[in-house]
């Protein structure tokens, strides 16, 4: 047991943030995303959602400050008529912990093969459509 560090963040989960160098990317996917077919490392987080997962993470994960696409979500497809509203908690999340920080978007192909380079694909249980997250990890200060 370690003080400071939510319960949402298993160990192997603690582990691979801990392992991920400057650069390196974590996906936080939603429980619609390909995790298993796109991850090279999966962790499973049945049960989690991303807004709250992210809230354990980003106080013990620097964001790239260098690569100003350090958060990255996955556009809507043109057409969808989906409003993923849960942007707006990530939004306020990211005031919070990371002041400075815009939210980019990327085209959902485009999303899927920057995935399947990332270290690791955390499948979540999150059922909001478009919840999907990309972290670049910076370094700590």
């Amino acid at each position: 047991m370690l003080k400071g560090i939510s319960p949402l963040i298993s160990p192997e989960l603690l582990k691979v943030l801990d392992e991920m160098g400057h650069g390196d990317e974590i996906v936080l996917a939603d429980a619609n995303f390909p995790s298993s077919s796109i991850g090279q490392r999966v962790i499973r987080a049945d049960g989690i959602g991303t807004a709250e997962l992210l809230t354990a993470i980003l106080p013990l994960f620097p964001l790239d400050q260098y690569d100003p696409e350090h958060f990255v979500l996955m556009e809507v497809v043109p057409g969808d008529t989906v409003v993923p509203v849960i942007w707006e908690a990530y939004k306020a999340l990211l005031n919070y912990y990371e002041p400075d920080t815009e939210v980019h978007k990327i085209e959902r192909f485009a999303y899927y093969e920057r995935a399947k380079k990332a270290y690791c694909v955390v499948a979540t249980g999150e059922k909001a459509q478009y919840a999907n997250i990309i972290l670049k990890k910076g370094v700590v200060k």
